[in-house]
């Protein structure tokens, strides 16, 4: 397990103040600590994807093709350069990334979104 973090917090207090104030822009409630999620796992159009704090989304898309009476199977790495600042749980849970508008960075996922995750990873308890 990880201790909790945020990207582009310097320290622990800039982290608290930081995690605020994403929760603020995406308009929902700070999780208090033991309950701060590091990570999430959800399906988004036949894709399975990952949004773990501090790191690119990403995730993969298996299709399934008859090909000459044998079903063929393929997985597609798929990838966003959007980075995962925070997510916050609920229902459904909202990732906060560092696109568009919080940076220039342009994104095909909206800023923040929400998800309704198939699996969850807490940070530590501290």
């Amino acid at each position: 397990m990880t201790a909790f973090f945020l990207p582009r917090a310097a320290d622990d207090e800039q982290a608290e103040r930081l995690y605020e104030a994403l929760a603020e822009f995406a308009g929902c409630e700070p999780a208090p600590p033991g309950q701060r999620v590091r990570a999430i796992d959800f399906t988004h159009d036949g894709a399975r994807w990952t949004a773990a704090v501090g790191e690119e989304l990403r995730g993969e898309r298996t299709t399934q093709r008859l090909r000459r009476g044998e079903l063929i199977e393929r997985t597609e790495v798929l990838t966003s350069p959007t980075r995962v600042l925070a997510v916050y749980p609920g229902t459904p849970h909202v990732v906060v990334t560092d696109a568009q508008p919080i940076t220039g960075v342009v994104s095909e996922w909206a800023n923040p979104f929400t998800a309704t995750p198939d699996r969850v990873t807490l940070f530590d308890r501290g």
